[in-house]
Order: structure tokens, then C-alpha cells, then sequence
């Protein structure tokens, strides 16, 4: 049986948010599973009412389809071919005026999507870790090192949010090639009003591509993850950063969902800040 993120109803062409999915983890370095994320979050949806009553918005009134998965649940897939896959989707749905919602599988497929972005775009990602080794265990493309990888494809125009386990190694580069990144310990004391203001001022774009790595919310809210780690942001800080951002997205994924690792909760949360990503953006 096929399954579909819940009021994703609306056909293709009539469709303003396209949710697809990408089961891939082979790149993983510690918790394998995460390719069993995507199904679980649309499982999830399904307990979720689909009246958001802070946006006083039905999502069954938003034209929302399910794409599907762009690979195979089974397929074994080299990550280089993943990522040129993803990144044939993520042009399609551009081109055509979609707001895609890409459900991971590792964050090794977000470089596709960096190679996608129309001009003027830049990366916001929220994550415990830095992702800019330059390579890990053997590959460029390691979800350790993705965001190396789309620093160099967009010129520098992305900035995290959320770090607080990194290399030293990674903190040098980052010095040294001016990639830039605030700590949850930075965020806790300022606040996610001037940590949002701090990083548009620096990116300096139009327009704007969300990515979550759920191991950017602290491992007690999201225990169902590859790498969790704690002193991370809390769900409504990350509520907020989709509210205050969504004039300038034009996507989003999540990513990192690993279902082997707690009783739900996380499928839930993932499912939850969906519904999040488009009831922000279907009023802007």
C-alpha cells in the first residue's frame, strides 16, 4: 500500500506543497534506520488534527500532494547517484512553481537539493552538528560533510543554526573559509527573534530553503535519531523559526528521523512541523 502524508489529496498540477521522499541511509555513521523515517511520518500524520487553530487554517482547504518516494525503499543506491536524483526532482518541482517537502533518509540528500536552488537562494539549517567535515569515512558526500559540499555550490550563502557538537577541525575551516553558524547555547541567550535576524543580515538573499536535521532538537523532544544530542533547541523554538521565515521559503525537508530509536515521538514531532511548513507559507 502506498502511503500519503495525511490531507496531501490534491493532484499534482493542482497542487501549491509537493511532499516527497528520499529512504536512503547509507552514509549513516552511527544509528542506521533513518530510511524508515519518511513512511513513519506520514504514518504519524494521520493522529494530527489537520485544524492548526493558531493559524485558524485547515489543511484539507491547502492543495498538498504526495509525491511519493524518488528511490526505492530496497533499492541499493550509491549516494552520488541519490543525490543526482534528488536533485532532478527538486529542478522539476522548482520549475514548476512547487513548494517541495523533502522527508529523509540522512542529510547527505540536502546537497541535492543546494544543486537545485534557483538564484539568489540560500540555506538556513538547523542541526546539532556542523556537517562540514570535508569528507567522512571515505566519502564528500557523507551526511557529515554536505554542508561543505553546498557551501561550495552556493558560494557560502548558507548558515546553521543549533550547533553544539563539531569538530575542531571543522571550526577552523569554518574560520577560515568564512562559513558561519550560531550554537543553541548562542540562540538560548539571545533568543530565535535575533538569531534569525543575525543570519538573513549575513546570508543576504531573496529567497530561503529550510532544512531540519531533527538532531537539531534536543534529544529529549526527538530521541528517534541517528547521532541525537542534548542542550539542543526545543520544537516551538524551531515553530518559531518556520513563522518567522516563511515570507522568504521556497522549501523545506526534514530529515534524520531514524524510527528504530524511541516509541514514536519524533515521527510525530517530524510530522507535526509539516503541517508547520505549509500552514506558515500558505499564508504568505
Amino acid at each position: 500500500m502506498l502511503l500519503h502524508f495525511s490531507d496531501a489529496t490534491e493532484d499534482y498540477e493542482n497542487s501549491r506543497f509537493v511532499i516527497f521522499s528520499v529512504p536512503f541511509d547509507s552514509t549513516s555513521s552511527f544509528r542506521h534506520g533513518s530510511k524508515f523515517g519518511p513512511d513513519e511520518i506520514r504514518k504519524a500524520s494521520y493522529n494530527l488534527e489537520n485544524y492548526l487553530v493558531e493559524h485558524n487554517l485547515s489543511l484539507g482547504e491547502i492543495g498538498i500532494h504526495d509525491f511519493g518516494h524518488i528511490i526505492s525503499l530496497d533499492e541499493d543506491c550509491g549516494v552520488e547517484e541519490v543525490i543526482d536524483a534528488v536533485k532532478f526532482y527538486a529542478d522539476k518541482f522548482f520549475s514548476e512553481g512547487k513548494f517541495p517537502i523533502m522527508l529523509g533518509g540522512e542529510h547527505s540528500i540536502s546537497a541535492g537539493v543546494a544543486m537545485a536552488l534557483p538564484e539568489n537562494t540560500g540555506i538556513i539549517f538547523i542541526d546539532a552538528h556542523g556537517d562540514f567535515r570535508d569528507q567522512y569515512l571515505g566519502t564528500k558526500w557523507s551526511h557529515a560533510a554536505w554542508a561543505r559540499r553546498a557551501f561550495k555550490i552556493l558560494n557560502g550563502k548558507i548558515f546553521a543554526l543549533g550547533i553544539r557538537s563539531i569538530s575542531e577541525e571543522e571550526v577552523e575551516d569554518a574560520k577560515r573559509l568564512g562559513y558561519e553558524f550560531l550554537t543553541s547555547y548562542q540562540i538560548m541567550e539571545m533568543g530565535v527573534e535575533k538569531a534569525i535576524e543575525i543570519t538573513l543580515k549575513k546570508l543576504n538573499v531573496d529567497k530561503v530553503y529550510l532544512s531540519i536535521d531533527i538532531d537539531g532538537i534536543s534529544a529529549e523532544f526527538a530521541p528517534g535519531t541517528g547521532t541525537p544530542e542534548f542542550f539542543g533547541l526545543s520544537p516551538m523554538d524551531v515553530k518559531k523559526i518556520i513563522n518567522i521565515l516563511a515570507p522568504k521559503l521556497i522549501g523545506a525537508d526534514i530529515v534524520e528521523v531514524n524510527p528504530e530509536y524511541d516509541n514514536g515521538q519524533t515521527s510525530i514531532l517530524a510530522a507535526r512541523l509539516v503541517q508547520e511548513i505549509i500552514a506558515s507559507k500558505s499564508k504568505n
